[in-house]
């Protein structure tokens, strides 16, 4: 019997979030030492297919991080995408739209920051906010959420279509968790900037925020979704980092063959004098 990959198990077929464990392992390491030492590997495999893909030029990754305040989002970048080479990473994130782009169409501003052919595009927060900001504070109507939901799912079809592969994780955390990561940000002064009094607001909405995930999950499905378990860090980002890894081995990106005479070139290289 094929042995399941962290896709088969992650992969969210089923929207009920009542369901999901925020601290489970459904699959993979059991400990934080289990998960260090796997991440080692699984960072060098991403650092080779990386390197591949942006020497190969022709297509790209667009992972998009989803999850309530404190589900690590950030966190998740740091430790998954800095196992890479930075230069092959475009990071993007999507707060309330400004007046200038509140003036186009919600997609617009998703658009211009799309990664580029040969590069990892990560989205912290993304066209999402556009659906599940509206739903929670009743800024737009059901008709109007249908008609975003239908196109993000088109929008999405058409980037798979063009070569980017698609990668969307949700990142479940437990409302006691947030409570000990919002402490946690007042207990230290080092961490105080990423903390405001808006968190408690949107926090005090917990429920509507996980029925208007659930519609977003749900109607948003053309690609698909990737419930990752948030309360434990460690795994969190090796269950990332492995998805990543994953879409990378689909694509298997070719180094491309070289546009010269590699012989002749070693023979001028041995021969030249620089100083003739």
């Amino acid at each position: 019997m094929a042995r399941k990959s962290v896709r088969d198990v992650l992969r969210l077929d089923s929207v009920d979030l009542a369901t999901l464990d925020p601290a489970g392992r459904p699959i993979g390491p059991k400990s934080k030492r289990e998960a260090a030492a796997d991440l080692v590997a699984t960072g060098a495999e991403l650092e080779d297919l990386q390197e591949a893909l942006y020497a190969e030029n022709a297509r790209a990754v667009l992972l998009v991080l989803q999850g309530m305040d404190t589900s690590g989002k950030g966190g998740t970048i740091r430790h998954v995408l800095g196992l890479v080479n930075p230069q092959g990473v475009h990071i993007a994130s999507f707060k309330k739209p400004t007046r200038a782009e509140a003036r186009h169409h919600f997609l617009w501003r998703v658009r211009k920051l799309l990664p580029e052919p040969g590069r990892i595009g990560v989205f912290d927060r993304s066209h999402y906010e556009d659906v599940l900001v509206p739903k929670v504070e009743g800024l737009r109507s059901a008709a109007e959420l249908r008609i975003r939901y239908r196109e993000i799912n088109e929008f999405e079809c058409e980037l798979a279509e063009a070569g980017v592969a698609v990668l969307k994780c949700f990142l479940h955390i437990s409302p006691e968790v947030q409570r000990e990561r919002l402490l946690a940000r007042l207990d230290d002064p080092r961490k105080h900037w990423k903390y405001t009094p808006a968190d408690i607001d949107a926090r005090s909405k917990w429920s509507k925020y996980q029925q208007a995930y659930t519609a977003a999950l749900k109607n948003c499905s053309a690609t698909p979704w990737y419930a990752v378990p948030a309360d434990r860090k460690w795994y969190r980002n090796w269950a990332v980092s492995r998805l990543l890894l994953e879409t990378l081995r689909e694509l298997d990106p070719k180094f491309p063959p070289a546009a010269y005479d590699i012989e002749a070139e070693q023979v001028r290289l041995r021969t030249a004098d620089p100083l003739a």
